[in-house]
């Protein structure tokens, strides 16, 4: 383990999982990562040895056949996994929000359903929420859900989904104005629906497409895709918690815990980056001594390192306040923005140090430098955190009238 990004106060459990998971990432992905990048492919072993290592049960209570940890001890998994490559970490995430809003918010029935078969990485989530016209703007949603007899008819457009191809739920985000009169505010006339389909591409049942994968600049080998559906019929009792109209909190609640799953993977990132740099400065000699030599690489490694430092320590703070049951939106804005922000610049800083190196694909830092960017717009956007961290301020600093 390096001096950085220690966590104090973890059980043996705890200390255990995440020797298991650092072993594997250093055995298992490391030595890949970057070949099924520039590949662009779906990394099944990675997957397949995360399941047999219980990952994608990890939050899973253990009734329904998962492990029953913390978000802490989940987010520190991530962190170790974004290490070595951003993608793998992004294809347990959906997975791993869709299982917590069952877990929170589903029917007994939807949970005895379903939460057993993704602790076993049988079932494999998706969530979607955003379209193509709309980013960060949930409240303007267009995808309708209407009721037809005993289920419900969906049409609509969905961007962005991660696992899109490889998932077999997809929690999806409609509008629903069943039983909400003409006025109700956008936000309460909302219903996540959990729609289950054959994992692929094309039209994977009927009335429901997924396209084909997003080329994208980086966060390659998971695929991200869009969703289409052409009045897709789903059940009544798949509408997540059994009720219309709560799927705008299902799924902001959702995204909270996946802030602080981001905020891992740009701790993970610039640990990378940083072990990188560091190695890379030692390695590499100019006027007659290696470049850590130098006083302005000192300095530059000095920056670093104080950033994944307070990133990490930041994230940590953010898991353990909603583990505690506190409202942690504050915290996990704040830890999504300053990692990410700090995961782009620790990587530049190591890039920089590669010098002409940092350009080729011969190196690992090219790969980071090409995925830090999706940590600065995924859930949600840097501006969206600073909007979100201002408004919670304002409230718990109002002034006196």
């Amino acid at each position: 383990m390096s001096r950085l990004a220690q966590t104090h106060g973890l059980t043996d459990i705890q200390q255990e999982i995440l020797a298991t998971v650092r072993g594997f990432v250093d055995k298992e992905i490391l030595p890949v990562a970057t070949e099924l990048e520039h590949r662009d492919e779906y990394p099944s072993e990675i997957v397949e040895g995360l399941k047999e290592l219980g990952l994608f049960g990890l939050m899973i209570p253990e009734e329904y056949g998962g492990l029953g940890e913390s978000l802490l001890t989940y987010a520190l998994c991530v962190e170790e996994i974004a290490r070595g490559w951003m993608s793998v970490s992004g294809i347990i995430n959906t997975h791993f929000i869709v299982a917590y809003m069952l877990k929170q918010h589903g029917t007994r029935e939807q949970k005895d359903y379903f939460l057993p078969k993704m602790a076993a990485g049988e079932v494999r989530g998706a969530f979607s929420m955003s379209e193509p016209g709309l980013g960060s703007d949930v409240s303007a949603i267009t995808s309708k859900g209407v009721r037809d007899g005993d289920g419900y008819v969906l049409n609509g457009q969905k961007m962005w989904l991660t696992n899109g191809g490889t998932s077999t739920l997809v929690a999806v985000l409609c509008r629903t104005d069943e039983g909400h009169p003409e006025g109700t505010a956008p936000h309460k006339s909302m219903t996540t629906f959990l729609v289950e389909k054959e994992p692929g591409f094309g039209e994977v049942r009927p009335g429901l497409t997924i396209p084909g994968k997003i080329d994208k600049m980086g966060y390659k080998g998971v695929d991200t895709t869009e969703l289409v559906m052409d009045d897709l019929r789903i059940p009544a009792d798949r509408v997540l918690g059994g009720a219309t109209g709560r799927g705008f909190y299902h799924m902001m609640d959702g995204v909270e815990v996946g802030r602080v799953n981001v905020a891992a993977r740009g701790c993970g990132v610039a640990q990378r980056a940083f072990e990188l740099g560091v190695s890379y400065a030692q390695q590499r000699s100019t006027f007659g001594k290696p470049i850590a030599k130098h006083q302005a690489i000192q300095f530059k490694l000095a920056e670093m390192a104080t950033k994944v430092e307070a990133a990490h320590a930041m994230m940590v703070n953010a898991a353990r306040k909603k583990d505690s049951g506190e409202r942690n939106d504050l915290e996990a804005g704040m830890a999504k923005y300053l990692a990410s922000e700090y995961c782009k610049e620790v990587v530049e800083d190591a890039f920089r140090i590669h010098g002409g190196y940092g350009f080729s694909k011969e190196y690992e830092i090219e790969r980071l430098y090409r995925e830090a960017p999706m940590l600065l717009i995924g859930e949600g956007t840097a501006e969206i955190q600073k909007m979100i961290i201002g408004r919670r301020l304002l409230e718990e600093y109002r002034a006196e009238s």
